[in-house]
């Protein structure tokens, strides 16, 4: 059997950025940086150039994720995947048993701070989380928030923005507060249950690419903010047009066709420059709902769950991107519509014009045809005057010849002779020329 050519990599495409078990406690440090197609090949050199002071192979070129253990780091874990638009660099790192969440200890900081400053692309996400035993943070059965401890709140979190729900079966709670520190970073807490080491690896993995999903979807944001004033230019214009198009007159239509084939591509141009920006936002912002809902958040009491968060913060950006995409449709569907109504008053016009023309062809070619009669009947009576002087000149030699008749009374006799010879062959010769 003949294998298809990529049947490997679409079968392997399943286990692509698998989640890996963790244990806790460990802090994990997260960063997405967006980047360009020559700052993804610049990136995937700039780990090279890490594995090869660490003695370990470079990467394959085809590669898009990979991990690695540095050992000269201190035994950071390093995971690196390299996406369509951006590149994500995970750092975990193993905490001793007795040790608790602090903000001074962090996985990537144990790599060189150059190394790390200089990360190709644009920074889109940093992330701290902290992941600890539950049994080393307590929480009061009650679910009060003030029973978590006050070095935690103090030093990871803002008690006024936290958010934090259990997720899972094993009693798990995760707490953030969506807030971005003097570092750079945002933090999350994990308090881990009873949760088995993939399980742990599965939710750390979720709670990653909400954080990234959230960001990418909010790319489209600033563009749909944009686009807002350019739209409701554009609505305006199209108003104008439409009310100059009802009071137009046939000699103002070919230039009110033109404003509007011009406004035509101005609004195509715009939808062609941000439909993928706007089509990115709607597949990310579906990406961060269905990775929330794999959460399966149960509320602690007095928080808000990162469902309820999202919804209340994350619509409005949501849904002004999809307002400016409808925007785009209904002015661009607009647009055709008077586009067409106005060819069809043009081609209108241009059809009366026709049948204008076509009516002084016709006007024309009658007068032609009774010219061409006229003329034809000169030519009838000049080819026999000429014929018949030939006839005569005849009679008069014939005469010494014996010709009995006078040459006048020959000339008399041919003249209706030669006009009918001449008259029946003018049209013989017009009946051919019809045929063909």
């Amino acid at each position: 059997m003949i294998d298809h050519p990529q049947r490997a990599s679409l079968h392997n495409e399943i286990h692509a950025r698998p989640p890996e078990p963790m244990t806790a406690p460990l802090v994990i440090s997260h960063v997405v940086m967006l980047t360009d197609a020559d700052e993804r090949a610049a990136s995937r050199e700039h780990l090279s150039a890490l594995l090869r002071d660490h003695h370990l192979p470079a990467l394959d070129a085809q590669v898009s994720h990979s991990r690695h253990t540095l050992t000269m780091a201190g035994g950071v874990r390093l995971r690196w995947e390299r996406h369509t638009e951006f590149v994500s660099w995970t750092f975990m790192r193993s905490l001793p048993d007795d040790a608790l969440p602090d903000a001074q200890v962090t996985a990537h900081a144990a790599l060189p701070a150059m190394w790390m400053e200089a990360l190709p692309g644009r920074r889109l996400v940093a992330m701290h989380l902290w992941a600890t035993p539950k049994a080393a943070t307590p929480v009061a059965a009650s679910g009060d928030t003030a029973a978590l401890p006050d070095s935690l709140v103090r030093g990871l979190l803002l008690d006024e923005t936290l958010v934090g729900s259990a997720v899972g079966d094993g009693g798990t709670e995760v707490y953030t507060d969506f807030a971005m520190h003097p570092d750079g970073f945002s933090r999350v807490l994990l308090c881990v249950g009873n949760t088995s080491a993939r399980g742990l690896g599965r939710l750390i993995q979720r709670l990653l690419e909400i954080e990234t999903y959230r960001m990418a979807a909010l790319m489209g944001f600033p563009a749909a903010l944009q686009v807002s004033g350019e739209l409701t230019h554009a609505e305006r214009d199209l108003s104008e047009l439409a009310a100059a198009i009802r009071a137009a007159h046939r000699h103002d239509e070919p230039q009110l066709l033109d404003r509007l084939t011009h406004l035509a591509g101005q609004i195509e141009s715009q939808y062609a420059a941000l439909h993928s920006r706007f089509s990115a936002s709607s597949a990310y912002f579906a990406l961060v709902d269905k990775r929330i809902s794999e959460l399966g958040e149960t509320r602690i009491a007095g928080l808000q769950t990162i469902r309820e968060f999202m919804d209340r913060r994350l619509s409005p950006a949501r849904n002004t991107c999809e307002w400016a995409v409808r925007r785009q449709d209904g002015l661009s569907q607009r647009v055709s519509r008077m586009s067409n109504l106005l060819r069809t008053r043009v081609e209108i016009t241009q059809q009366q014009n026709s049948e204008a023309l076509l009516k002084a062809m016709n006007d024309r070619q009658d007068l032609q045809l009774k010219l061409q009669s006229t003329v034809e009947g000169l030519s009838v009576a000049a080819i026999t005057y000429y014929i018949v002087g030939l006839i005569s000149y005849v009679a008069k030699g014939a005469q010494t010849l014996g010709w009995p008749f006078s040459p006048e009374s020959t000339a008399a006799v041919a003249i209706p002779l030669v006009g009918f010879a001449v008259w029946w062959s003018i049209r013989r010769l017009h009946r051919r020329l019809r045929l063909h």
